[in-house]
């Protein structure tokens, strides 16, 4: 009966593995949301978070999680963006460290400013975890994904994959809310 237990328990995750791995978001060039939200952390974020704001797809952006210290035109002169494009339209968020805080962080960003559709642009691989932290932060906000592609390690996939379960799990138990 255990042995049983445990080979369905391993055969659901493992199905669950292949459906995030096939499910893994791309880029959304079409929907024009309120606002676009790049957490940092990987390559290609914010760049795509810009040009999403360059094409005219949001009126504003925040960047959340960025370090202590760095200046809107820190960032202007990494990415070569004019530094009236940070003036007008790309907050800085300083508050957060892990996604769970990204997603509060974003939360009161959101209401402050009045939206009500938001361009979550994070890596494919870690997309429905932000998302869920997003939509549980945010619970009459339309969430539109736009996946950056990424060519992740198999460790990593895994690790995002048990996080997420993890995480779904709390939530569902109300846990860290």
């Amino acid at each position: 009966m255990i042995v049983r237990t445990i080979g369905v328990v391993l055969l659901a995750w493992a199905l669950g593995f292949a459906a995030f791995m096939l499910t893994l978001p791309k880029p959304d060039d079409t929907t024009v949301t309120d606002a676009v939200v790049v957490p940092t952390g990987g390559a290609g974020r914010i760049d795509r978070g810009i040009a999403m704001i360059q094409a005219k797809k949001a009126k504003r952006m925040l960047v959340t999680g960025v370090g202590p210290g760095v200046r809107p035109i820190d960032l202007a002169l990494a990415y070569k963006v004019r530094p009236a494009i940070f003036a007008c339209c790309i907050d800085l968020g300083a508050e957060a460290v892990d996604t769970r805080s990204n997603a509060e962080e974003t939360a009161r960003w959101v209401h402050d400013h009045g939206f009500t559709s938001v361009r979550l642009v994070t890596s494919d691989w870690h997309m429905a975890r932000a998302k869920m932290e997003l939509q549980s932060a945010l619970k009459d906000i339309v969430i539109v994904k736009d996946g950056v592609a990424s060519e992740p390690r198999l460790a990593l996939l895994i690790n995002e994959y048990n996080k997420l379960l993890l995480r779904r799990v709390a939530l569902w138990l109300g846990i860290g809310l």
